[in-house]
């Protein structure tokens, strides 16, 4: 079983991941970690005509988990979506734009080959207005 802090740096190494796969993609990264109250935007991004609120769920998968696992969006529940979205309004009455906004999903796939190995990416996959 992880510990919370091994969660957290799986977590922290998915948005490091999603950050770079965002700029490489043409975006641009406004804030990381964005909180509210008891609510967090992961990443806030912007192109020249959206402002993107990106959900990042990261797993680790060993080589025999990953062909039946859950994909990491399965925890981008609805109640998950709904904090998401109730953040990112708090964050427009604070930052006013003309950016259409929109909300993001980025999953990022670990795999771990044994318990004492590095994982490594396995498969980055962003869904664009997941919700």
């Amino acid at each position: 079983m992880k510990t919370d802090e091994s969660k957290k740096q799986i977590g922290d190494y998915g948005e490091k991941i999603a950050v770079r796969y965002l700029r490489l993609h043409g975006y641009t990264v406004k804030e990381r970690n964005w909180r509210t109250g008891h609510m967090e935007l992961d990443i806030i991004a912007t192109t020249w005509k959206e402002i993107i609120f990106v959900e990042v769920k990261t797993r680790t998968y060993t080589p025999a988990s990953l062909p039946t696992a859950p994909p990491p969006k399965h925890a981008v529940h609805a109640e998950k979506q709904r904090l998401t979205r109730l953040a990112a309004q708090q964050y427009l009455c604070r930052q006013p734009t003309k950016k259409q906004p929109r909300m993001d999903v980025i999953e990022v796939w670990l795999l771990k080959e044994t318990e004492s190995s590095k994982s490594k990416v396995a498969k980055i996959h962003h869904i664009k207005a997941a919700y």
